[in-house]
């Protein structure tokens, strides 16, 4: 992505720009994978599946003239149950400390129930936000051009957006662009992280959200959604030698316990590779991973198991 920050300019000095930007948006809208694209590395895992990120995330983007602190949030939905609620508190709680708000909706939205239900659903959550509201429209690259323009004007005429761009968050299109509006719209202030930084997370996080990953990505039905990763210990051995991670993979029934261990361990085997390799990139090292399924009945209405997950 190229540098945009020489349009920042004020009187010919350069005027830093720095502050909050809350990623919202329907679920499955395609957040993470901004996320992830505009920092350069995988801090947010990405599924097809909707509602996989239930955690707020924070990564950051420097540039010369600015730094934008990215919030990437739970999809936003009608929740049921105690997790799900958790999850829309956490969103709508980012909402109050942005500077600016992205919205994120998927361009190919065209059908007239589709509109409906992002306008009574979701655009109704940015009646309460008293701050820009920049709308950028996703998966361009999945729909037909000419279809574009009758979304955009549909939006704007839904919400008083600040700014509205079409992107691709998958290739990257549009991005730059996404950029500038985006510090236009940020105070004046300083760096608040070095350069070097691209996420507040720890590494011990990433890797049991790598692992919640693989279980959304090998399983199906509501597996992912009965399923959280709790990493036990984390490890780092001397120099050369591999970190040792231990972790759990809960569940809330045995019958979700045997899918995930698979005949013979199979699918265990097969999502322990699998995260390992990327835990392995995440760290630049090798990494040892030993993974175990357990029950917990009903963890997804216990509010301490829930608080442990960081909810």
């Amino acid at each position: 992505m190229s540098d945009q920050s020489n349009i920042y300019q004020e009187d010919g000095n350069p005027l830093h720009r720095s502050g909050v930007v809350a990623i919202v948006g329907p679920p499955n809208a395609g957040k993470s994978t901004l996320l992830n694209y505009f920092i350069g590395q995988k801090i947010a895992i990405v599924t097809p599946k909707p509602q996989t990120t239930r955690n707020r995330i924070l990564g950051i983007l420097t540039g010369d003239a600015y730094q934008v602190i990215l919030l990437d949030t739970p999809g936003l939905h009608k929740p049921k149950e105690l997790l799900n609620r958790e999850m829309v508190r956490i969103a709508l709680e980012t909402l109050t400390e942005a500077d600016v708000v992205l919205f994120l909706a998927d361009s190919s939205i065209i059908s007239r129930e589709g509109q409906d239900k992002l306008r009574h659903e979701f655009i109704g959550y940015l009646e309460q936000v008293r701050c820009p509201v920049v709308l950028a429209l996703n998966k361009i690259d999945q729909m037909d051009k000419q279809k574009l323009l009758p979304v955009m004007e549909w939006f704007n005429s839904s919400y008083p957006f600040a700014a509205v761009v079409p992107i691709s968050a998958l290739r990257g299109d549009g991005t730059d662009l996404l950029i500038q509006e985006l510090v236009k719209l940020l105070p004046q202030g300083p760096k608040y992280y070095p350069d070097d930084i691209p996420t507040d997370a720890t590494e011990r996080f990433i890797a049991a959200e790598i692992i919640r990953e693989k279980v959304f990505l090998m399983t199906r039905e509501e597996i992912p959604y009965s399923t959280a990763v709790l990493v036990d210990s984390f490890k780092e051995s001397d120099p050369g030698k591999p970190v040792v991670i231990h972790a759990t993979i809960m569940v809330e029934q045995s019958s979700q316990k045997g899918i995930i261990i698979g005949r013979k361990g199979k699918m265990l085997g097969e999502i322990r590779k699998k995260a390992t390799r990327d835990i392995e990139e995440m760290l630049d090292r090798k990494a040892s991973l030993r993974l175990w399924v357990k029950v917990k009945k009903k963890w997804t209405q216990n509010e301490r198991i829930l608080k442990e997950l960081g909810l």
